[in-house]
C-alpha cells in the first residue's frame, strides 16, 4: 500500500516563483502539489474546496493578500492539522507578527530562505507519516 501524500497547496502571484516551489516540493518523496492560486479570492476558493496538509503562502498576490487569506482561514476553514507556510518579499517584523498572530506556522524570507521551505515540506511529509 502506497504512504498517503503530503497535499500542499502554493499561493504565489509569480509565476517563476511559483514553478520553482512546484518543482522544489514535488522532487520531495510522498509530497504531492494539489493547486496553485495567484489571488486571495482564488486561494480561499481552492483551500475552502479542496483537501490538503500544507499551503505556502505570499503576502502579495494579484489581488488581495496573504494576511487576507490567513485571516478568512482563522475564522474556521482551515483543517486543523494544516500547517500554513508564509514565504515572502515583505519579511518585516509587523508582517511575521501579524502573519504568526493570524495562524501562519512558519515565515521566511523569499530572498534569504527559500531552502527552509522545502526543508519544512520534507519534514512535514516525514512527522505525519506520509
Amino acid at each position: 500500500m502506497e504512504a498517503a501524500k503530503l497535499r500542499v497547496v502554493i499561493v504565489e502571484d509569480s509565476a517563476i516563483i511559483r514553478a520553482r516551489l512546484a518543482e522544489t516540493l514535488a522532487e520531495i518523496p510522498n509530497v504531492e502539489i494539489v493547486g496553485h492560486a495567484n489571488t486571495e479570492y482564488d486561494a480561499l476558493a481552492l483551500l475552502r474546496g479542496s483537501a490538503w496538509d500544507a499551503a505556502v503562502l505570499d503576502l502579495q498576490l494579484k489581488q488581495g493578500t496573504g494576511l487576507g487569506v490567513l485571516k478568512t482561514l482563522g475564522e474556521g476553514t482551515r483543517p486543523a492539522h494544516a500547517k500554513i507556510i508564509v514565504f515572502t518579499n515583505y519579511a518585516f517584523p509587523q508582517y511575521r507578527n501579524r502573519s504568526m498572530l493570524l495562524g501562519a506556522d512558519y515565515f521566511f524570507d523569499k530572498a534569504r530562505e527559500f531552502h527552509r521551505v522545502r526543508e519544512v515540506v520534507a519534514n512535514l511529509a516525514t512527522v505525519a507519516g506520509h
